[in-house]
């Protein structure tokens, strides 16, 4: 009915939270799921063998995207197990938060590095055989500080609203392909970044969003599958909010 079974995806950040609710929902499927993780090895692993639990074909690969060597690495050994990549998930992402007058070089440049980045990285190396074989679904994880703005968040707020712009320039530049270009931008959801900072920070965000609780990964995994679909093939150049209105 997805009319995606068989497709090949890499998932950037895949070893918890979105990244892993996105390489599941894709398994679920049909889709064969390239996991991507950082330092995460054994989540990654164990990622893996559910999905290759699913019935499709599935492995580990690792890699800082916010390094271009390391990106160049990846796309040799993704190149080895699979034959081409028909949709990329970009989620791999860092937070360093801290105010602007106390915010670092350092601090600045690896969100940048990881977040936009590694997100024009593993899109350059992947787009041309997508234009070639004229399908292909590129999916960038944004963020809600990235339509809105948060204090403390300056750097990770640049990076977020510097991928919307990113995914509309380049979904005018596939289209014509038959490859299209969107942006998924979460609210709070329930991963371990949230959740470390604490029930005081959670209590705050709760009075912010209008449906009242924290959204789940899930809630993004199944954002993320539709829009890999072909029930989403006539869609691009999107920012879809899934934050249980916090954008209103």
């Amino acid at each position: 009915m997805n009319g995606i079974a068989g497709k090949y995806a890499l998932v950037t950040g895949a070893a918890k939270g979105i990244g892993r609710s996105s390489s599941l929902r894709l398994a679920e499927m049909g889709v064969n799921v390239a996991v991507n993780y950082r330092s995460s090895e054994t989540e990654a692993q164990t990622l893996v063998d559910e999905l290759k639990d699913l019935g499709v074909g599935s492995f580990a690969v690792q890699a800082d995207v916010g390094q271009l060597d390391q990106v160049k690495a990846m796309v040799e050994a993704v190149g080895e197990r699979f034959p081409h990549i028909d949709i990329l998930v970009n989620n791999a992402g860092i937070i360093d938060d801290t105010l602007l007058v106390r915010m670092g070089d350092e601090a600045w440049s690896k969100v940048i590095d990881t977040n936009l980045n590694g997100t024009f990285y593993c899109t350059r190396a992947y787009v041309r055989g997508m234009m070639q074989r004229r399908w292909g679904r590129l999916i960038n994880v944004g963020s809600i500080v990235g339509i809105r703005g948060n204090a403390g968040q300056a750097n990770y707020s640049a990076s977020k609203a510097g991928i919307i712009g990113f995914t509309k320039s380049v979904a005018k530049e596939l289209a014509p392909r038959g490859v299209t270009a969107n942006v998924v931008t979460p609210g709070y959801i329930r991963t371990q970044t949230v959740e470390v900072l604490g029930e005081k920070f959670e209590e705050r965000m709760r009075a912010l969003i209008p449906m009242d609780y924290i959204g789940k990964p899930d809630d993004i995994g199944h954002m993320v599958a539709y829009v890999a679909s072909e029930k989403a093939s006539y869609m691009t150049g999107q920012v879809v909010s899934v934050d249980g209105g916090l954008a209103v």
